[in-house]
């Protein structure tokens, strides 16, 4: 089983940055995507980043040129870094993961999320 843990949430001031990081443990065989998704109160949880294993990104409309998301594929790791932050990014910010595993003479799929981090953002 793998376990992902995001750490650095908070609460910051609108204009102002954070910076979110998330790594993967357990078991790991090789993990392809990384990315993050967000859930603000009453409302669907929504994609913000996403990134491969070799690299390429995508952005949500509302986050790209403001966040930049990028991993460390030697730890496992997954950043998130928020710049210009705005009260709409408030949120619980989820770390996601999947996975191609070979079992029983098969592949299979897997996708890893991680406990959520809070982001809030004060006007």
């Amino acid at each position: 089983q793998v376990q992902l843990v995001e750490s650095g949430g908070g609460l910051v001031q609108a204009g102002g940055s954070l910076r979110l990081s998330c790594a993967a443990s357990g078991s790991i065989f090789s993990i392809n995507g990384m990315g993050w998704y967000r859930q603000a109160p009453g409302k669907q949880r929504e994609s913000v980043a996403g990134i491969t294993r070799f690299g390429s990104t995508n952005y949500s409309a509302s986050v790209k040129g403001r966040f930049t998301i990028s991993r460390d594929n030697a730890l496992d790791t997954v950043y998130l870094q928020m710049n210009s932050l705005k009260p709409e990014d408030t949120a619980v910010y989820y770390c996601n993961a999947d996975e191609r595993r070979p079992a029983q003479g098969s592949w299979y799929d897997f996708v890893y999320w991680g406990q959520g981090t809070q982001v809030t953002v004060s006007s």
